[in-house]
C-alpha cells in the first residue's frame, strides 16, 4: 500500500492543475449567480454539463498515457487542419480568458484593506506580472506546488462556509420555489445566461490539451511515468473537486442571495466584489470575510496562474509541431525559451486589453461572460477534434473508450452543438427573445 500511495502521489499533478484552472469564473460567478437567481433549479444543468464534457476533457490524459504522444501531436497526425484550428482559436480565447480571470482576481483584492484604494486595473496588471514571474522563474515545479495549495485552500474554505450556513439554520428557509422558481430558468430568452454558465462549467473543452502537456513536465519532475490507471485517477480526482466546488458555490449563492441577489449581480467593477463579500458576511457573520475572501481569491488566482501557463504552453507546442522544430514537450532549452516568450506575449496582450477596459464602462460579469460564451460556442469544434483523434488508429483499440463512453461522447456532441445552435438563433435571428 505504501508503494502504491507513493506512485499515486507521483502521478497527482495535471488533474489538480486542471481543477485549479476550472474553479474560477465558472464557480465564483456563474455558479453563485445560478444559486442567487434560481435557487437549486440549475444544479441539474450544471451536473449534466459536467457529465457531457467529462469524456472530452479526459481524452488528453488517456491519449498521452496510451500513446506517449501529446494530444496536439495527435491532432497533427490525424488531420493537419486540427492543429491549425487549435492554434488559431487558442490564441484568441487565451488572451481574452487570461484578461477576464485576472480582472476578477484584481476585483477580489479590493476586499483587502491594504489594496482597497488601488484601481482594479492596476491590481489586475500586478497579478498578471506576479503570475508570470512565478512561471518564468519557478516553471512547472512551482506551478504544481502553488496550484495544489490553492485548490486545497479554496475547497476547504468553501466547504466550511457551506457548513456554517447549514448550522446557522439557513436550510429552514428552503421552500418549493428553490427547486421550481416562478420564472423558469430553462427558457430560450435566458440563453444569454445559460450559455456562459455552461461555457466554463467546469471549463472550456480546449482544456483537454492541457493535462496532456502537463503530464510530460510532471514525469520529468518526478522521474516517474504513471500508468493509464494512475493518470486517469489523477484526472478524476481533480475533476471531482471541480464538480463538488461548483455545487458548493450554487449552495452559497442560494443560501446567501436567493431573493435579493439581483441587486448584487447588477453591480460592476469594485461594487460586484464588495457586494459579493457583503452578502456572505450578512448571512454567516462578519467573521466569514476571513473565509470567503481567501477562498474566492484562491479560486481566481489559481485560475489566472494555470491559464497563464497552459494557453502559452499549448500555443508554443503547436508552433514547434507546425514548424517541425520539436514536439513541444519542453525537452530542450529552445522549447523552454519559446514558452517563456509566449507567456510574456500573453501578459502584454492581456495588459493591453485591460487598458482598453479602463477606457469604457463595462461590467465585470459582462466581460467574463463574453469569454465564457466564446468558450462554449467553440466547444463542439474542440470536442469533435478530440473525439475523432482519440477514436483513430493512433490509439490502440484496447485503450480507446468502450461503448458507454463512446455513446456519452455522441450525446455530448449533440448537447454542445444543439445549445450552440440555439444560442446563434437567439443572438442573430431573435429566436426566443422576449
Amino acid at each position: 500500500m505504501k508503494i502504491l500511495s507513493n506512485e499515486i502521489s507521483k502521478s497527482l499533478g495535471p488533474g489538480i492543475l486542471l481543477a485549479g484552472a476550472c474553479i474560477g469564473g465558472s464557480h465564483l460567478m456563474s455558479s453563485t449567480t445560478a444559486g442567487a437567481r434560481y435557487g437549486f433549479s440549475l444544479i441539474f444543468l450544471i451536473l449534466i454539463t459536467n457529465i457531457f464534457k467529462y469524456p472530452f476533457l479526459l481524452i488528453g490524459t488517456r491519449f498521452t498515457s496510451s500513446t506517449g504522444l501529446s494530444l496536439l501531436e495527435g491532432f497533427q497526425r490525424k488531420n493537419r487542419f486540427y492543429l491549425s484550428i487549435y492554434l488559431l482559436i487558442s490564441l484568441i480565447t487565451g488572451c481574452f480568458t487570461i484578461t477576464a480571470v485576472s480582472y476578477v482576481t484584481g476585483l477580489l483584492l479590493t476586499n483587502i484593506s491594504v489594496f482597497s484604494h488601488y484601481p482594479v486595473i492596476n491590481l489586475s496588471i500586478f497579478i498578471l506580472i506576479f503570475c508570470s514571474l512565478i512561471l518564468l522563474i519557478g516553471q512547472y515545479k512551482i506551478l504544481d506546488k502553488v496550484s495544489k495549495f490553492l485548490v486545497l485552500i479554496l475547497t476547504l474554505f468553501t466547504l466550511f462556509a457551506v457548513v456554517s450556513l447549514l448550522f446557522n439554520g439557513t436550510i429552514s428557509t428552503i421552500d418549493s420555489t428553490w427547486f421550481f422558481p416562478e420564472i423558469s430558468p430553462y427558457k430560450s430568452s435566458n440563453l444569454s445566461f445559460l450559455i456562459p454558465l455552461m461555457g466554463w462549467m467546469p471549463g472550456p473543452i480546449e482544456l483537454c490539451v492541457w493535462p496532456s502537456l502537463w503530464m510530460f513536465s510532471r514525469s520529468k519532475e518526478t522521474k516517474y511515468k504513471p500508468s493509464l490507471k494512475e493518470a486517469v485517477f489523477d484526472f478524476n480526482f481533480g475533476y471531482l473537486i471541480t464538480v463538488i466546488t461548483a455545487i458548493f458555490f450554487v449552495l452559497l449563492g442560494a443560501f446567501t442571495m436567493y431573493g435579493n441577489g439581483e441587486e448584487m449581480l447588477s453591480g460592476s467593477g469594485v461594487s460586484f466584489a464588495q457586494n459579493l463579500i457583503k452578502l456572505y458576511t450578512n448571512a454567516i457573520g462578519p467573521w466569514a470575510k476571513w473565509i470567503i475572501v481567501p477562498a474566492a481569491f484562491a479560486a481566481m488566482f489559481s485560475t489566472t496562474l494555470t491559464c497563464l501557463d497552459a494557453y502559452p504552453r499549448g500555443v508554443s507546442a503547436s508552433q514547434g509541431l507546425i514548424t517541425r522544430k520539436d514536439f513541444g514537450r519542453l525537452e530542450s532549452f529552445n522549447e523552454r525559451k519559446r514558452l517563456n516568450l509566449w507567456i510574456v506575449f500573453h501578459v502584454i496582450t492581456s495588459i493591453f486589453l485591460l487598458l482598453i477596459v479602463r477606457t469604457g464602462e463595462i461590467g465585470v460579469k459582462d466581460f467574463v461572460f463574453a469569454a465564457m460564451t466564446g468558450s462554449f460556442l467553440t466547444a463542439p469544434i474542440f470536442a469533435w477534434m478530440a473525439f475523432d483523434t482519440f477514436n483513430s488508429y493512433l490509439v490502440p483499440e484496447n485503450k480507446r473508450f468502450g461503448k458507454f463512453m463512446k455513446n456519452l461522447c455522441w450525446m455530448g456532441l449533440i448537447f454542445l452543438g444543439g445549445f450552440s445552435f440555439l444560442f446563434i438563433l437567439n443572438s442573430f435571428f431573435g429566436y426566443g427573445v422576449q
